[in-house]
């Protein structure tokens, strides 16, 4: 799918006028110039590349916005999220494009020429501003439907692999998406059509221009794969279920939630597996996707305790005027054995369910536990994990650490002999220490593929104890008269 000029179209959904010269505007070359023109300034002779003074002189009324490709590609992405009410898998295509694969899809809309009937008519009618033509098609694979949507004329649908050639045969080269280099250097031997191109002897064409025609023909008639980014992959574990009619209350979304856990438990039991996290999407009827989510201490196929936690969340979900469908996913998922029980002594635990319990009442995030990490770095020693995760060991490290670790570490003012004695006395948060003890040093060096301000070079970390008997961590950065700033730092407390 090609939305031509959709920097305009963007501006026109934000509420700058359809019905006026407008265009964008960006640096280049040290003067501002046209970004993008709409179809009322392009009549007026505006293009693109043209400086903006030129353009003022032939439309003094001409509305100007700076070009802004970021909100360009979050506005398609999000168009991009909307037509997944067509299939699962939609992405965008910068700077003006939507790739959308309908593969199973279609024969739920009338088949693909009433999809892509349907798709066109929609847009055109969301996107109601006259400045814009949506063009549209269909193909079996990602490059022939971006070339066809490109190509001048009407909207095309080319069924079969087949098909691909005879109908991509009279477009461009520039539809093949190649570099311009290339394409001047195929017009000038005479080859100016995609057919044309096919025509000649692969390996003529890859010993004179390289790899990349033939790459993009294959790719073009599927004999070379084209890998995709999709935004929000399908899960592997979903359950859906359409309704006759829409619902809306809430005993309906329970019931239609347990019907989809029993039969996703099912599955996932059969396969060993359990689920960590579910998610519930309701489609209502008018187009919006509230959600409900949960997550689990540990890998679950239990429909009972995941309905009950997915319905006592129901007063979040606004049903509007109703829903139509609703998806039930799991994800991530992990190894959930079956088990029996012939005793009370075996019995689980009801520790897994008032984990489950607090973090979906407090939000996963506020229930953690700590865990070590495989770092030498003080601050990165430890990491915050799920409670119920068993985690991994990694050995301790070679000396004593604190129990309390200040973040970021303080800077102090010290004294002490060089180059590697440990100091006599410091001056923290204004109170003066003499050290009765002291070991060290403890070489820590950064790690090289994380160098930052944060993390310098190395560090000479010391054990001290001052004449109150209060136990300090203190470390050093760089050394006297070295290339690196010397100073020192308090990063924890012994108790």
């Amino acid at each position: 799918m090609c939305l031509p000029g959709w920097p305009i179209l963007r501006l026109h959904r934000a509420g700058w006028p359809a019905d006026a010269p407008l265009a964008t505007i960006t640096p280049l070359r040290g003067q501002l110039c046209i970004a993008e023109p709409c179809r009322h300034a392009q009549a007026l002779g505006i293009s693109r590349g043209q400086p903006l003074a030129q353009a003022r002189a032939l439309c003094p009324t001409l509305a100007t916005a700076p070009a802004d490709p970021e909100a360009d590609h979050l506005a398609l992405a999000a168009l991009a999220a909307w037509c997944e009410r067509w299939s699962p898998l939609a992405a965008p295509d910068p700077p003006e494009g939507l790739v959308i694969d309908l593969t199973g899809c279609a024969h739920l809309f009338g088949g693909e020429a009433a999809l892509q009937e349907r798709i066109t008519t929609r847009l055109g009618s969301g996107f109601a501003t006259g400045s814009i033509a949506i063009r549209t098609a269909i193909a079996p694979t990602k490059a022939a439907a971006w070339a066809l949507a490109r190509a001048p004329g009407p909207s095309r649908l080319c069924p079969t692999e087949a098909d691909i050639l005879p109908v991509t045969a009279d477009l461009p080269l520039a539809l093949l998406r190649l570099p311009e280099r290339v394409i001047a250097l195929l017009h000038r031997v005479g080859l100016r059509s995609i057919g044309a191109l096919a025509r000649q002897p692969r390996a003529d064409i890859a010993a004179r221009f390289g790899i990349q025609p033939g790459l993009r023909l294959d790719q073009l008639t599927g004999a070379a794969p084209e890998a995709i980014t999709w935004p929000r992959p399908p899960p592997d574990w979903r359950e859906h279920q359409a309704f006759a009619d829409p619902i809306a209350t809430a005993c309906d979304l329970a019931r239609g939630i347990a019907l989809l856990a029993t039969r996703l438990c099912a599955r996932l039991e059969a396969s060993g597996l359990g689920g960590l996290g579910f998610h519930a999407h309701f489609l209502r009827v008018d187009a919006e996707r509230p959600q409900i989510s949960i997550v689990l201490a540990r890998p679950s196929h239990a429909p009972a305790r995941i309905t009950a936690l997915l319905t006592a969340k129901l007063d979040q979900i606004d049903p509007g005027f109703g829903v139509e469908s609703l998806w039930l996913t799991a994800d991530p998922t992990g190894p959930a054995p079956s088990t029996q029980t012939s005793t009370e002594s075996e019995a689980p635990s009801p520790l897994p369910a008032l984990l489950d319990d607090l973090a979906n009442r407090l939000t996963p995030d506020r229930l953690w536990r700590p865990a070590p990490q495989a770092s030498h770095i003080p601050e990165r020693a430890s990491i915050t994990m799920p409670p119920a995760d068993p985690g991994i060991d990694f050995p301790l490290p070679p000396g004593p650490r604190p129990l309390r670790l200040l973040r970021p570490p303080e800077k102090i003012t010290a004294t002490a002999p060089i180059p590697d004695d440990p100091p006599m006395q410091f001056r923290w948060r204004g109170a003066l220490h003499r050290v009765r003890h002291a070991t060290g040093p403890e070489r820590i060096a950064a790690e090289w593929w994380r160098r930052s301000a944060q993390a310098p070079g190395f560090r000479d970390y010391y054990q001290v104890e001052d004449s109150a008997g209060a136990r300090f961590w203190l470390f050093r950065t760089g050394l006297p008269g070295g290339d690196g700033e010397s100073a020192w730092y308090l990063h924890g407390l012994f108790g």
